[in-house]
This record gives structure tokens, sequence and C-alpha cells, in this order.
């Protein structure tokens, strides 16, 4: 699938500590790569244009309406008529403003924290480690650079004023978080913040938009199956849309059908991610799931098929 250039480390096996440390493994059975963002979209937008696919760089939409039987998108530079809009913006964007989508007023408590780093982290392997309020995930991906990406309360980094002294203070708590930040060469000036990370409930469909991805509902980080829920609605989306093209079913078809793949496939896979999180962040909690993951090993890979799907 991937250029060799790429080398995307294959991963089959999740390690998970709570808060105090405690460590188990597991095996997974459907496994993944370890890619990075830049690298992925970089590949997908190549693959694109040797389709065809003519892109707009460096312009946003700035609103969408429907006037009935299409679409105007509104950017800063044109008006862009369209027959089908495909919401692919990820957690938050202006565009859930302007929709005014439900969970855009409601406040979230987590903020996410990104490096990439190079570090001794084995290839095969995806980490989860507890802290109090949150977790951090590590996992390689190409050219031997390590993901790290952790979720934690917004009032633990208020109280902390910083993100080094939310790190000392509170991540540095577990002790295989401490040696893994001491013991990484870190590679961002300084780490990408995400605000507002919302596991509200969302419209796989808002205002006749087919959303996909994060846009449509976003799994806990946790479950580290993000990139293939964006993946998997964006071929749903790609399967159903041309037949409302080809004037062989109705947009209200089109919608209904989309909405209904989108839930049988992905609902109840973000219902569980929300509520698996509970157990995490927390060291009663984690330590508990250790436990499980350490002594119920059937429980444990029963829940992490079950937010992790089937291949498709």
């Amino acid at each position: 699938m991937f250029p060799e250039k790429f080398s995307p480390p294959q991963i089959d096996q999740f390690i998970l500590s709570s808060v105090t440390g405690k460590v188990s493994a597991l095996s997974l059975d459907l496994g993944g790569f370890g890619i990075s963002r830049y690298a992925f979209d970089h590949f997908l937008y190549e693959k694109a244009k040797e389709c065809g696919v003519e892109f707009l760089l460096n312009t946003e939409a700035e609103s969408i309406h429907f006037n009935g039987d299409g679409f105007e998108v509104k950017t800063d530079e044109a008006m862009l008529p369209c027959d089908v809009v495909v919401g692919a913006y990820g957690k938050r964007s202006k565009l859930d403003i302007h929709l005014e989508r439900d969970f855009i007023g409601k406040r979230s408590p987590f903020v996410g924290i990104k490096y990439h780093v190079r570090t001794d982290h084995p290839a095969n392997q995806i980490a989860l480690h507890n802290f109090e309020g949150g977790y951090c995930g590590i996992n390689k991906v190409e050219d031997d650079i390590a993901n790290i990406c952790y979720l934690a309360e917004r009032e633990s980094l208020r109280k902390c004023g910083s993100i080094p002294e939310l790190e000392r203070k509170v991540l540095f708590q577990n002790p295989r978080l401490k040696t893994l930040f001491e013991n990484s060469d870190f590679l961002f000036d300084k780490p990408e913040v995400i605000n507002e990370i919302s596991f509200e409930t969302k419209s796989p469909v808002e205002e006749h938009i087919l959303m996909t991805g994060d846009a449509a509902g976003m799994i806990a980080p946790l479950c580290g199956n993000g990139m293939a829920i964006a993946i998997h609605s964006a071929k749903i989306a790609a399967d159903i849309i041309p037949a409302f093209l080809n004037k062989k079913i109705s947009r209200e078809e089109m919608e209904r059908q989309y909405a209904k793949e989108w839930s049988r496939n992905f609902a109840g896979r973000l219902w569980r991610g929300r509520n698996i999180q509970k157990l995490f962040g927390n060291a009663t909690f984690s330590n508990l799931a250790v436990n499980i993951a350490l002594h119920s090993k059937p429980v444990a890979n029963f829940l992490v098929r079950n937010t992790h799907g089937k291949p498709f």
C-alpha cells in the first residue's frame, strides 16, 4: 500500500501502565501501521493528484449554504458551487460554529499535547501510560520517529501554569513517563496543542453535509483508532455518493444510507470508547484496567476488539 520510503512500522503489541507505573502487555490481533499525519496526508495528496483531483491550497471554507439543489461554498477568494459536500475537517472548525452544531457550545475539559521525538521505543509496540487526569500514548512512525501524544485535563494545566510544569508535576508521577520524557530527543520547537477536545455525540449528516472522521464523531484517543475510522467513513461515503451523482438515488436516500452505515459501523465503538476512557486517568481505575489486562486476557481482548471494528 505504502511506498517503500515510508517504511511504516507494523504494530502488534499494546503496553498499558497505570498511574503508579504498573504495567501489562497485550497482543493486537488486527495490529496496525505507525505513520504520521504529515506523511500520510502527503501520500493521499499525491495519489489524489494522480487521479485528477484539483486542490485549492491555503484556502479555507468560511461558510456552506444548501440551496435545495446543491451547495455554495464560500472561501476567502470565491464562491464555489457543488453537488455534494463532505466534511473532513477534523475535531473542530469555524464551520461547526457556522452550522450551529450542538456540541460546539459545550466546553470540553480536555487538552491534547503532541510531540515527535527520537527515543528508544520498540517499533512494533504502542504504549498507553496513565497519569492523574489523563493518559499518554507513544508509538513509532516513519523514519524511526516516535509520536508522543497525551490528553490532560485543562484545569490541571491551568493550575500548573505551563506545559513543562504539567509534565513535571503530573505526568512524571508515572515513572515510565518520567523515563520516557527524560530520555527522548524532542524534534518540535514547541508541542502541538489542541484545545477543546470534545467527545460529545455528533451527527454524521449535518445540513445535508456528509461528515467523516472526527467531524462526525471522535473516538477516545486511548482506542488508537481515529485515523482508521476517518478512512473507513470516507470509504462509506465514496461508495454511496456515485449513486446520487448518477441519479440512481435521491439526495435524501444518499444521506439516509450514509447515516445508517456510519451508525452501524461507528456509533457503538465511539460509545464504548467514551465509557472505557472512564477507567483511565485515575489511580484506582487505571490499576483495575491493568489488572484486567494482566489476569483477564479474554476480557481485555474483547474490549480491544469492540473498539477497533473489523477489516474493510
